[in-house]
């Protein structure tokens, strides 16, 4: 009888246990193997482990969960707990969301870091506002031109299919006479692989994620901008839990943010080599070339996106440029 009761508490505590642990969902749109999922991937086990497996995150990759621009809304209706957007795919709602998407605005990893500083505090704001939490963000390596055929004028892209993933790819093709495609990055080798695009701008990483090797020859180190992802939490899910969870929850986003910034500078360069070693040729674009899509390019984008992003947005340009 002592026995039983004994093995009835016990079972009862195991069910007690499991009852405690939390479970939640990250969809994210990238290959397991990119290093924005490891990141991922990391922030799960450290909050796993920081919380003594209480709170449990499983990451979906390869937009296995939700396709890229769906996540968001996914996060904000409370349908996936956390989810990894790229800012830039949701300029069309509000305009800071793409301010790192503006072609040379902020073009090295430490002008991005300071961009990033400028516009945190309206970002956490507009997604408090809608119900969420930033946790972190992550640049991207710098944007360059992948192409099908030798570039020596933005002439030469007049007509190209051209892979856009958010409003400004979009914009820059129209600039540059290029026809726009919309193409998210789990779909962005079928769509080489058919003829769908021809050339786009992107970084090394999505271009080696991508094999773009295969199916293209060169690509121009333009540098040109260095977007981020952030990732996102549900507020009604980050108040259920208890205060130590959610200080284990946002420590572990910090060590994500300084280990990811710092991971995105290590592969720009380990990328680059790798697209080279499978054949394809890394050119370092002419001053000529550069200028003319700075003049092309970045300075009427620049000043159409002040135009529509108003006071709020002049004001984190000008907090990134005294910076």
């Amino acid at each position: 009888m002592f026995k039983r009761s004994l093995a009835a508490l016990a079972l009862g505590g195991l069910a007690l246990g499991a009852a405690a642990q939390t479970k939640w969902d990250l969809a994210s749109a990238y290959p397991p193997n990119n290093f924005h999922t490891e990141n991922l991937v990391q922030f799960g086990k450290d909050v796993a482990e920081a919380t003594g497996g209480k709170l449990q995150i499983t990451v979906h990759s390869n937009a296995s969960l939700f396709k890229a621009p769906e996540i968001k809304r996914a996060v904000q209706g409370n349908q996936v707990q956390l989810g990894e957007i790229l800012l830039v795919n949701y300029q069309n709602e509000w305009q800071l969301f793409g301010v790192d998407g503006l072609p040379f605005l902020a073009t090295s990893y430490a002008e991005a870091r300071k961009l990033h500083v400028a516009q945190k505090p309206v970002l956490q704001k507009r997604l408090a506002d809608q119900g969420m939490v930033l946790l972190y963000t992550v640049a991207w390596p710098p944007q360059g031109l992948f192409s099908k055929k030798p570039i020596s004028s933005l002439d030469d892209l007049k007509g190209s299919k051209w892979r856009a993933y958010s409003p400004s790819t979009s914009r820059i093709a129209e600039l540059i006479g290029a026809q726009p495609v919309t193409v998210q990055a789990a779909e962005l080798s079928q769509a080489l692989a058919t003829g769908v695009v021809e050339s786009f701008m992107t970084s090394g990483a999505t271009g080696y994620d991508s094999k773009v090797f295969e199916h293209l020859k060169y690509y121009y180190n333009f540098q040109a901008w260095l977007p981020k992802n952030a990732v996102i939490m549900n507020k009604r899910a980050f108040d259920a839990l208890d205060k130590a969870t959610q200080d284990a929850v946002l420590k572990a986003a910090a060590a994500a943010e300084e280990r990811g910034w710092k991971v995105s500078e290590e592969k720009d360069r380990e990328y680059l080599d790798l697209l080279k070693k499978n054949g394809m040729e890394i050119v370092e674009p002419s001053p000529q070339l550069k200028e003319q899509l700075r003049k092309q390019v970045g300075e009427p984008m620049l000043k159409e996106w002040l135009e529509k992003a108003g006071p709020e947005g002049k004001a984190v340009v000008e907090a990134f440029q005294k910076s």
